[in-house]
């Protein structure tokens, strides 16, 4: 059960992310912690990136709703996953100005959505 509230929250989290990057990109860029270090802005890809930040959200929110569809929730979260390598990598060769806020808002909740996805002991998929 508290496999399935995770995979709710940080699914939840994910969309809620994605959704403000497509309804207010420039207001994501501008606010986010970082954001604006990588480059100026493209809203294409913004939208993009948060597009995939909700279908990943989607994944892990369909295991919250339904636990054999853990497979979704692993796909979603292998997004999230790649996401927080990325951040690491970064984070590893200095390329960070918010190392707090990446470890504990990118790393810490891929890490988590991947446990969260994962199956229990027992069960199978849709």
């Amino acid at each position: 059960m508290i496999k399935r509230w995770s995979a709710g929250l940080l699914g939840a989290m994910a969309v809620g992310n994605g959704l403000f990057m497509i309804v207010a990109a420039k207001n994501w860029y501008l606010t986010v912690p970082g954001a604006s270090d990588t480059g100026p802005f493209n809203p294409h890809f913004v939208w993009d990136i948060g597009v995939a930040f909700c279908v990943a959200g989607a994944g892990l929110i369909a295991r919250a709703w339904r636990p054999q569809y853990w497979p979704a929730a692993i796909t979603g979260a292998a997004f999230l996953f790649g996401h927080g390598i990325i951040h690491i990598a970064g984070l590893l060769g200095g390329h960070t100005h918010h190392p707090v806020l990446e470890w504990f808002g990118i790393v810490l909740p891929a890490a988590l959505s991947v446990w969260a996805a994962l199956p229990s002991k027992g069960e199978t998929h849709a």
